[in-house]
């Protein structure tokens, strides 16, 4: 393993933005990537992979390093020169100590302190796992055993997943474009294809012509879920950029109606560009400004899809960053908008029409006991019909919660 100071100095930077700064990953990383052309495909995988995998076990690494809250340049570059330590078969198979560069940057990260230190860290979970005490305390007390099983499948990095686009193509053309040996397809999931190199498919021209988007195929599930049919009127209430809004409208055949809102106008803007790349024509926007389009809109549609808000925490292979941004205030407030968001826009659908409750959460208080708590208050008026959880663990799909009801 050979480091170039170039590239461990890009990987300090991106760091820095994102602990210092407070700038979210994928951005910081995106932009760092974009800095310098003559940087080779190994070069930007070097700088992506650290950044990430670093951001992922930042507790760990600290710990190791010693290091209990970092602030300065060179803070930073102990955390990254421990980290080359830490992932180096070295450190648990040899005393080799010259792993790292003798870089001034790096005088002082002694290999056998650093060995004794992480098998140190590993014998406590919230350490091992690198997760803040509060959300290690709320896992355990919602999900007991359970917790540290999904704990652990959430530190592994999430697999490149695509929804191939009915609308435009079909699955064997898109599998005969990427490779057979590259692609595998997910049970359960028809739609849903994962690709076992990283391609950078933004590029791609089948993707600029709608041919896929990029979707886990945990989220996949959620669209056929909602039990559409094509001629059916649809929202989606949280439509955000709107990649469940699309799946719909394949789903629909591009028939009958679907209104995707959302409270960000530049989410909904980013789905019509998308809309019209996936050849979509079934679809309009709409802003949330005003609790009166909710008034207006009351028993107008046969479904209604709520993906919900949420915390993010069954996401968390792919945000790795988010874990050390939430706050436990966060969740008490994202809860009461959650429970808000049930009891006022379910009065859009219809009688005779159903609603899927949806997030992508592994809390039950963010989602069973949502919905347990709405069907109590509204059992006159609402049937519950079915649930469905995904686990990181047991299927390798990300964390969503999904239940189906339907007004009386």
């Amino acid at each position: 393993m050979k480091l170039y100071k170039g590239l461990v100095a890009a990987t300090v930077e991106a760091l820095q933005d994102i602990f210092v700064k407070n700038r979210q990953a994928d951005r910081v990383v995106e932009q760092i990537l974009k800095s310098n052309k003559k940087w080779g495909a190994r070069d930007r995988a070097f700088i992506a992979e650290n950044v990430y995998e670093i951001v992922r076990w930042w507790r760990l690494v600290k710990y190791t390093a010693e290091i209990e809250k970092a602030k300065e340049s060179e803070d930073f570059w102990r955390l990254v020169g421990v980290w080359q330590l830490i992932k180096s078969a070295h450190l648990a198979e040899s005393d080799d100590s010259k792993i790292l560069p003798e870089w001034p940057e790096f005088e002082g990260v002694d290999f056998e302190a650093v060995k004794a230190r992480y098998q140190e860290g590993l014998q406590t979970r919230k350490i091992a796992q690198s997760v803040p005490d509060w959300i290690d305390e709320i896992g355990e007390k919602e999900m007991s055993q359970q917790w540290e099983k999904e704990l652990v499948a959430l530190n592994h990095p999430a697999p490149l997943v695509l929804r191939v686009n009915s609308l435009k193509t079909h699955m064997a053309t898109v599998r005969e474009q990427f490779g057979y040996d590259i692609t595998e397809e997910v049970d359960g999931a028809p739609d849903a294809l994962i690709l076992k190199k990283r391609v950078n498919v933004s590029g791609l021209d089948s993707f600029k012509s709608g041919f896929f988007e990029v979707q886990d195929a945990g989220s996949q599930l959620i669209a056929p879920y909602l039990d559409v049919q094509p001629g059916m009127s649809v929202i989606d209430a949280c439509a955000g950029a709107g990649g469940k809004s699309l799946h719909l409208a394949a789903l629909m055949q591009n028939s009958g109606s679907i209104l995707s809102m959302d409270i960000e106008h530049h989410k909904l803007l980013e789905l019509e560009r998308r809309a019209v790349r996936n050849g979509v024509t079934n679809l309009r926007t709409m802003l949330i400004n005003s609790d009166d389009i909710i008034e207006k809109l009351a028993e107008t549609t046969d479904r209604l899809l709520l993906d919900v808000p949420c915390s993010g925490l069954g996401v968390l292979r792919r945000n790795p960053d988010s874990k050390w941004k939430l706050k436990p205030e966060f969740l008490d407030k994202i809860r009461k908008v959650q429970a808000q968001i049930l009891e006022n826009y379910s009065v859009m659908v219809k009688k005779g029409g159903k609603m899927v409750y949806a997030t992508c959460s592994i809390l039950p208080s963010e989602s069973e006991m949502q919905v347990q708590k709405f069907v109590r208050k509204h059992k006159a008026d609402w049937r519950f019909i079915s649930e469905h959880r995904t686990s990181v663990a047991r299927d390798g799909f990300d964390g969503f919660y999904m239940a189906l009801l339907e007004r009386k």
